[in-house]
């Protein structure tokens, strides 16, 4: 298969290129950076270097070339973002990026989309106990800054569902592939913790697999929760990464300090709580995690660093 991975050389979007082509798929890579270009030659990729969202110039640079899937792994995230402010530009490739994708698909000759989504569509609020599968709303807004987030997510999922074969994979919240950034972030102590509800997590790793699965098997028009086996708090998860790294304890705010310093962080670290099922995802695309919780993530995410 000659597929069209788009932010190929993200922390995701590398290793799913390395998994492709280990795999025998042909893979070409947008990158907006010119100087990532060498390493996805190195992998034996084709990059194709243009601006996603600059629809005429990304149209230019697909001249010519052919494939039968686009994988949309485009974010702007170069940290984590403690503000919404953060999530701007990463909102417009969900919803221009993904028009423009879709552009180029019709150019390419691709038919099958899959496109990264995330649980917390499901809304920034505590779902309390209950599990939530795909049969759960999916864009549920609180009239707060985390609208245009979900806004954006939902965005994504509805244009890709008007491909012939489009795609949703709702990640959990992804750590693992990022091992330098946070190590460094944590030695600084610049990510704080406060008390807070559940999420759904999953290691950059398992959503590779789950990305070559829904690739490989995934149904058209469909989305599939990918998370791991066990829902955890982000103060659990953050303390024991820096208590891997060797870094200092985590910062810990009262929840009133971290939403005036951080509040679209607080948002999801203290206000969401949400039990998320990979079910579907196992039973269609015969995909579990690797890492079933986030401590043996976060020991392969330290040993890898």
């Amino acid at each position: 298969m000659n597929v069209f991975v788009a932010g190929a050389s993200g922390a995701l979007g590398m290793p799913l290129t390395r998994a492709l082509i280990a795999r025998g798929h042909h893979v070409i890579g947008l990158i907006h950076n010119p100087t990532n270009a060498a390493a996805l030659e190195g992998v034996g990729a084709r990059p194709v270097i243009a601006d996603a969202l600059d629809r005429e110039a990304l149209l230019r640079a697909v001249n010519g070339v052919a494939a039968d899937a686009i994988v949309h792994e485009l974010t702007a995230l170069k940290k984590p973002p403690f503000r919404a402010s953060g999530m701007a530009t990463t909102n417009r490739l969900r919803i221009e990026g993904t028009a423009n994708l879709l552009a180029v698909a019709k150019r390419i000759g691709a038919k099958r989309i899959v496109t990264q989504s995330i649980v917390l569509g499901y809304g920034f609020r505590d779902h309390g106990d209950r599990i939530i599968t795909e049969q759960d709303p999916f864009g549920e807004v609180s009239g707060s800054m985390t609208d245009a987030v979900v806004a954006a997510m939902v965005s994504a999922e509805t244009q890709t569902f008007t491909a012939p074969e489009g795609i949703a994979l709702r990640y959990g919240l992804l750590y693992g592939g990022d091992g330098g950034q946070m190590r460094e972030l944590l030695a600084k102590r610049g990510v704080p913790i406060s008390s807070g509800g559940l999420l759904g997590w999953l290691h950059h790793a398992d959503a590779v697999t789950a990305t070559l699965a829904a690739l490989e098997k995934g149904r058209p028009g469909q989305a599939y929760n990918i998370v791991d086996d066990r829902p955890a708090t982000w103060e659990e998860v953050v303390t024991t990464m820096a208590r891997a790294f060797g870094a200092p304890s985590p910062r810990r705010l009262p929840g009133w300090l971290l939403r005036l310093f951080a509040p679209y962080a607080a948002a999801f670290a203290i206000d969401t709580s949400m039990k998320v099922s990979h079910a579907k995802a196992s039973t269609e695309l015969g995909w579990e995690p690797r890492f079933k919780t986030y401590r043996d993530g976060i020991a392969a995410m330290v040993a890898d660093t």
